[in-house]
């Protein structure tokens, strides 16, 4: 499931068409739309059908004989934002760069297929992404008039940069395609696959034990999972009412509860402060007050700070969602089916032999994720999926690999993933690679754009990526 953080940041400028040929002049708004039209299939599976594919470019910084840096933002769709205000856009700027940011295939307005059913979500493979962006920068090295607003000097550098998912991304494409990309930042990239990401929640429980409510989260957790699991309806209705959130079913209410409870656990630490402590921990300061009053506290504030309807809460929390939707546009569905059949990462609460602390309902476990993959997406799909196989293609394709810059937040609720793990790096950088642990910062959180409030190790880890990529670029 995408964090709701993740869902209510993105945001889609107003854009206007453009196709790269036609444009003249002064470079367009970089909320101009291109298109570039790309296989359904890159290995021959789909007859030759083709697609658009959409693409924003800012060539405001843009010299000839600069590099070209190319992002895209994954599971979100594209925005003027990744090229407008992020890290990389005061790296084209020093070095009279270009930005390009790509959508991905089946996010946003970028669909290979008519719909989302699980016959046509078949094209959405690794290896089909990765080929539409090489296929993009190789159109950009050869002709680079038939994809570019302004004239470009062919064969330029091309550095590839993304956060999470899209570092994965970034990562990947320097390994598979080391002659079209010289070097990639991948900032929290979630290379590494789990079946069973408990670790997601103890990630969460680190952040919390530092700003001080680790204890009595788990505790209120634990105090309504007895009402979860109780079968009790009388109870279970109370206790929504409590909480504001819409009448669904236990396991679905688990599951809607933990998505809210990890709302800003993605959100930047700043030296103006940590959301996570006053969003979350604050509701929890009062010792005389209930831990499951003040979870109920810090769940409202949520849905009220982030404008949640009761319609929207439903929209995350029910799983049965989407069973037998297959329109356009949802990017949920979409992730559903790349956890379903890539990766995994299903975010569940500690097994008991475990012993650990738990962020979420004991309901949370692989069978409420792992019993929609074949309701969604057909009989086809491998239930569970073959992580370890994920692991062995991909996350071992990583190994050696060089000019790769790999960050990690130390409080990032996805860290387990990474490289960076909270128990050690799990992988040697190649020649010309580097792997920063950012101490205090979450997730992706050198990829934004430079702030005064930027926390020390922020910046720190942000001047060794620009020096990395300098001498790259030499």
């Amino acid at each position: 499931m995408l964090t709701t953080f993740s869902l209510l940041i993105s945001a889609t400028a107003a854009m206007i068409s453009c196709h790269a040929a036609m444009c003249a002049g002064a470079p367009p708004a970089s909320s101009t739309q291109y298109w570039i039209t790309q296989p359904v299939d890159h290995f021959g599976g789909a007859g030759g059908a083709t697609w658009q594919q959409q693409y924003l470019v800012n060539a405001t910084f843009y010299r000839p004989g600069g590099p070209i840096y190319v992002s895209t933002p994954g599971e979100s769709p594209v925005s003027a934002r990744y090229i407008d205000n992020s890290h990389f856009t005061l790296l084209a700027q020093r070095t009279s760069g270009l930005l390009v940011t790509l959508e991905h295939r089946y996010f946003g307005v970028s669909n290979p297929m008519p719909d989302l059913s699980g016959a046509s979500l078949r094209f959405l493979t690794i290896e089909n992404a990765l080929a539409d962006f090489a296929a993009f920068i190789r159109a950009a090295k050869r002709t680079p008039s038939s994809v570019f607003p302004i004239p470009v000097v062919a064969n330029a550098q091309v550095i590839f940069g993304g956060g999470s998912y899209s570092g994965n991304i970034a990562a990947w494409m320097r390994a598979r395609y080391p002659d079209l990309v010289l070097g990639s930042w991948a900032s929290s990239a979630i290379v590494y696959g789990r079946l069973q990401n408990y670790q997601f929640d103890q990630s969460f429980g680190r952040h919390l034990a530092q700003v001080g409510c680790a204890q009595r989260v788990s505790q209120a957790v634990s105090d309504v999972d007895a009402i979860l699991l109780s079968n009790n309806s009388t109870q279970l209705a109370s206790m929504q009412a409590k909480f504001g959130i819409p009448a669904l079913s236990a396991s679905d209410s688990a599951g809607l509860l933990a998505a809210l409870i990890t709302t800003y656990s993605m959100a930047p630490v700043t030296t103006a402060g940590d959301y996570v402590e006053s969003r979350v921990c604050s509701f929890f300061g009062n010792a005389s007050t209930k831990a499951t009053d003040a979870y109920a506290a810090a769940i409202r504030s949520t849905i009220q700070q982030a404008g949640l309807t009761q319609q929207a809460l439903v929209q995350i929390g029910d799983s049965s969602l989407g069973i037998d939707n297959y329109e356009l546009g949802q990017v949920n569905r979409v992730w559903y089916y790349m956890s379903c059949t890539w990766f995994g990462n299903w975010q569940i609460a500690p097994p008991r032999w475990t012993q650990l602390k738990s962020y979420r309902s004991q309901l949370v476990n692989m069978a409420y994720f792992q019993t929609n993959c074949r309701k969604k997406f057909g009989s086809r799909i491998p239930v569970p999926v073959d992580v370890e196989a994920y692991n062995r293609k991909w996350f071992n394709s990583l190994r050696g690999v060089s000019n790769v810059f790999y960050t990690g937040g130390a409080l990032d609720i996805w860290r387990d993933t990474t490289i960076a793990t909270s128990y050690g790096n799990i992988l040697q950088p190649g020649r010309g690679s580097s792997i920063v642990l950012i101490e205090g910062a979450t997730h992706a959180q050198d990829l934004g754009a430079d702030s005064p409030g930027d926390l020390a190790s922020v910046r720190r880890a942000r001047s060794l990526g620009d020096a990395l990529v300098s001498r790259w670029l030499a």
